[in-house]
């Protein structure tokens, strides 16, 4: 089964029933327990996504608020970029290559 047919058949009820026609009811409780452990595998790694976002964010504050303190700016810290130079790069003779 490809990813194609797995995505038509979450998307609708009907072809879902229809593929569900053709499986025996212990494969479809296998079906559900399988689907059922993905959805909770999910949930876990969207948790911990979150969680190490709202990390981020805390350590985030605590380090403006500690340049604040200081008595200092972002600009302070980051130097200025370097321009960039526009155009192609010069191209390679072929005695180089």
């Amino acid at each position: 089964m490809s990813d194609h047919t797995l995505e038509r058949i979450a998307r609708n009820k009907n072809v879902a029933r229809a593929a569900a026609r053709q499986l025996s009811m212990e494969q479809l409780h296998k079906l559900a327990e399988v689907i059922g452990e993905v959805i909770e595998q999910k949930n876990d790694e969207e948790r911990k996504r979150q969680e190490e976002e709202a990390l981020k964010a805390r350590k985030l504050a605590e380090i403006r608020e500690q340049i604040n303190e200081a008595g200092l700016s972002i600009d302070d810290l980051v130097p200025e970029q370097p321009k960039r130079k526009r155009g192609r790069p010069p191209k390679k003779k072929a005695a180089e290559e």
